[in-house]
């Protein structure tokens, strides 16, 4: 009951980033992996070259696998698509919440996004999906309880064109 009533209280209201996180928090990121099309077996799984001197194929597997059991296995690397998959990155930190994007912009904007104009949210390492799509943010699932979090101090940050100029 209690949460019904807080969550009526905020009803109607805007909601931040800041009133949900703190800087130094533990999140998961939830979002669509870039996708790259229908692909073949060697950029798909990794799987090697055949020989030089390989009939017809090179970029192809050796055998589909064995006559008995006569289907093809679930584990053989096939071709098929790539990308655009719902990928799930575990445990990121937080490492800085702001207001006004000028303080992250580089020179010339964000490759393929451009300035930043609202609320942002700096977090450490990569996240799944290209620029401007959709990502879900969590509470960390996988996070030891224990270890206490504390604000990171962020002593550099590059404003530098990201466009190679």
């Amino acid at each position: 009951e209690e949460r019904v009533e807080y969550a009526k209280g905020l009803l109607g209201k805007e909601i931040t980033v800041k009133d949900v996180i703190k800087e130094g928090d533990m999140l998961d990121t939830i979002a669509v992996t870039k996708g790259k099309g229908f692909q073949g077996h060697v950029k798909r799984w990794g799987v090697k070259l055949l020989h030089h001197k390989n009939s017809k194929h090179r970029r192809m597997i050796g055998t589909a696998g064995s006559w008995n059991p006569s289907w093809v296995q679930p584990t053989v690397p096939q071709a098929g698509q790539m990308g655009y998959h719902q990928r799930t990155e575990y445990n990121k930190r937080v490492l800085k919440i702001g207001e006004n994007g000028e303080e992250i912009t580089p020179a010339g904007g964000f490759p393929n996004y451009g300035v930043v104009r609202n609320h942002y949210l700096v977090i450490h390492g990569s996240i799944p999906g290209p620029a401007k799509r959709l990502i879900r943010l969590r509470d960390a699932i996988r996070y030891q309880r224990g270890i206490t979090v504390e604000k990171p101090e962020i002593t550099y940050l590059s404003t530098m064109s990201k466009q190679g100029r």
